[in-house]
Formats: structure tokens, sequence, C-alpha cells
């Protein structure tokens, strides 16, 4: 008869092989994690993504890959949080201003004026994020947030020299922030999806859209434009999220991958790209024939002028519930300001 001692080392020998070649099941598995966004294939973060997998795949010797579903596919613009949070996208890019409420704080974000470069209030943001704005990604795990550019009035035929220009005009806006300084100039904002905004904008529907250089020569603003206004005015915010269970069914190795490629640094280089991919879009449309114009100084002061009421009322709603909104403001705008 076997002793106690041989049948417990036995037993132990085998849970450990168990343990063992579940351990090294993992560690060999194939993982393929599908990312959704709802902007067009020639978008920068179309881009982005793509190059994320390829270097994820890499680095994982093609452990870890990303398929990348463009263009709404999974799911419309505002679904794209939740398209991630139910799990049925493991990662996603969504525009926080397409769900009006919904990340009141990120929106902050959005206010006329706080964002003058991409890559480093796309950094600031991701690094203030956990103290400021985390509870409205509960149910995700917060990648990072890119803050784009300053959108920009492409026009088909307006010439916005005085606020008095904006009256009867019809402006496409990203957001409800971006509404609000449309109204605040003299204009109407008019809600459309932005791959309709060329069809709305030759059929005179509205008469511009407000769009970062880059998206505006994503869309092909260029083919219906004639002219584009700089300083641009509001950001946009982008949430990147993951599905928690997506993240965690990984191995140790593969989600230190995810974590390493993912964050502030990676905001800002994200950032830096979107303030290069600016540059390039301006020369886009100049070379279509798009008529670029700086506003003049005393166009900037009244455009200033006229959006202070939204910007207080903003952060004074948000302060009233509870909210740092000042105080996150005055970070955003400090470390936004050149």
């Amino acid at each position: 008869m076997k002793s106690t001692y041989a049948i417990c080392s036995s037993a132990a020998l085998v849970i450990g092989s168990l343990t063992l070649f579940a351990s090294t099941s993992v560690q060999a598995q194939n993982f393929e994690l599908k990312a959704t966004h709802f902007l067009p294939p020639n978008h920068a973060f179309h881009k982005e993504l793509t190059r994320w997998g390829d270097d994820l795949a890499k680095k994982s010797n093609g452990r870890l890959t990303i398929k990348v579903f463009p263009s709404g596919q999974m799911g419309p613009t505002p679904r794209q949080f939740d398209l991630v949070r139910t799990g049925v996208a493991d990662i996603g890019v969504g525009l926080s201003g397409a769900s009006p409420g919904r990340f009141p704080m990120t929106e902050v974000s959005n206010l006329p004026f706080v964002v003058t470069e991409s890559s480093r209030s796309s950094k600031l943001m991701t690094e203030l994020a956990p103290k400021y704005v985390g509870q409205e990604y509960a149910g995700v795990k917060l990648l990072q947030i890119i803050l784009t550019p300053p959108l920009k009035f492409h026009m088909t035929k307006a010439r916005l020299n005085t606020l008095a220009d904006f009256k009867g005009l019809r402006i496409r806006y990203a957001g409800e922030l971006f509404a609000e300084s449309i109204k605040a100039f003299g204009a109407t904002p008019v809600a459309v999806p932005p791959g309709e905004v060329v069809d709305a904008m030759s059929k005179g529907t509205v008469d511009g859209a407000m769009f970062p250089h880059e998206g505006a020569q994503s869309f092909q603003v260029s083919t219906v434009a004639k002219f584009s206004y700089e300083p641009g005015i509001n950001a946009a915010s982008f949430f990147w999220v993951m599905n928690p269970a997506s993240y965690e069914k990984l191995p140790a190795d593969l989600r230190a991958l995810i974590d390493q490629t993912t964050g502030a640094a990676n905001a800002e280089r994200i950032g830096k790209e979107l303030d290069d991919a600016e540059v390039e879009g301006r020369k886009h449309l100049e070379s279509k024939g798009v008529q670029v114009v700086t506003f003049s100084e005393a166009m900037r002061r009244d455009m200033t002028n006229v959006v202070k009421p939204i910007i207080d009322t903003t952060i004074s709603k948000l302060e009233a519930k509870g909210q740092p909104a000042r105080q996150f403001y005055d970070a955003l705008v400090k470390g936004g300001t050149r």
C-alpha cells in the first residue's frame, strides 16, 4: 500500500504538470482583438490603429493582433463606447461629443480656445484623466484620450471677416459645445454626420462645417469648400478604450504590451502625428484651391469675448454638481498654452 506521503506527492506532481501545461497553453495562444471606430480608412486614427496592431503583432511574435473595423461597421458613431463596454468590440475609438451629456467633464476640453496643439494637450489630458474624468469611463479600461487640433470653419462661399458675417449661416458642428460656439458667433448649428458633410455642403443644406484641416482632407471637404479659416476654435476629444474582460483574458506579457503602447506618452506621440497631419491637411486644401484665411486680431478678440459666457456657464453647471471643473479647465488651458 502506498503511503499517504507518496499519494500526496503524486497528486502534487499531476497538479503541477496540469498547471504548467495550462500556463504554457495560454502563453502559446494567439489573440485577435476587434477594434471599432466610425472614421474613414484614410483618417489618421484608422492608420494609427493599424500601425498599433502591426506593432503588437511584431512585439508578440504574432500572438497578439488587432482587426480594425472602420466607418461604423460595428455600429454608429454614438455607440462606439457601448460596443466596447458590452464586449461586442474589444477596443474602440469614439468621439465624446457624439453623446451629449454622457462625458461632461471630458467635454471641458472641448470648450473654445482650450487647445492649441494636439501633442501637448493629449498628453496632459491623459495624465489628468484618472483624477478628473475617470468616473465617466466606468465599465471600460481607458487607454488614452486624444484631443485634436482645434476645428476650423470650412465654408462653401461665405467670407468671415467680422462676427456679422456669421448671421444667417448654417454650419455643421461636432458636439454641443461646438454648437454653442457657432450660436455665439451668430450662425445656426446643424447636426450632420461627418460622412454626409460634403453632400450637405454641395446641396446648400449647410454653408460650412467645423473640422480640423486633417479631418477636412479625410472627408474630402476640399471638393466643396472655397474658404478655410484659422486659428481653430474648439478641439474634439476622442477616447480610446478597451473592454476589461478582453484585457484580463490576455496573459501577463501581452497585457504589459497593451500598457506599454498606450497612455500619456503614446497620446503625445499620436497628438504629434495629428499636428503634423494638420500641416499636411492645410497644404492639401490649398492645393485643391481652398483659400486658407487667418482671422484678424480684432476678429479673434471679438470671438474670444462672445464665447466667454459659454465657458463660465459650462464650468458653473459642473461645479454646482460637485465637479472640480474650474480646476480642470485651468490645468488644461495652462498646460496647453504655447
